[in-house]
């Protein structure tokens, strides 16, 4: 169980510990204190970006905008689905910190587990 937790507990942990050292002005939503800023910066991305995706891909993206013609449909997409629950916070915190993490999580083990079987047929 701890294996299982403790991403989750660092996670947590070093995003609480940056928060101590951030000078800059507090972005709040929904009465809840951000990390970032919400200030309009061209050299860091704020939450300025996260309201204005178009600012940022042009102030801080440094690829071939090419891609984007393949990642705006996944982002957007993703992005819909979230608001389409009605809570997207809410839906924001299971889907991609908690249930998308644990998939990945639980993919990993499978994968070691068949690895390990793999090996043990291939020695045989």
């Amino acid at each position: 169980m701890i294996i299982l937790i403790s991403p989750f507990v660092l996670m947590a942990g070093v995003n609480e510990y940056v928060r101590t050292g951030i000078k800059s002005n507090a972005y709040f939503i929904k009465n809840i204190t951000a990390i970032n800023t919400g200030e309009k910066l061209k050299n860091k991305c704020t939450w300025h970006c996260h309201d204005n995706t178009s600012f940022c891909k042009k102030n801080h993206v440094n690829s071939n905008g090419i891609f984007f013609k393949i990642i705006d449909p996944i982002y957007f997409g993703i992005i819909d689905l979230l608001k389409s629950t009605g809570h997207y916070m809410l839906a924001n915190i299971i889907f991609l910190v908690i249930l998308f993490p644990l998939v990945i999580y639980f993919l990993l083990i499978k994968n070691i587990e068949l690895r390990i079987k793999i090996n043990k047929i291939k020695n045989a």
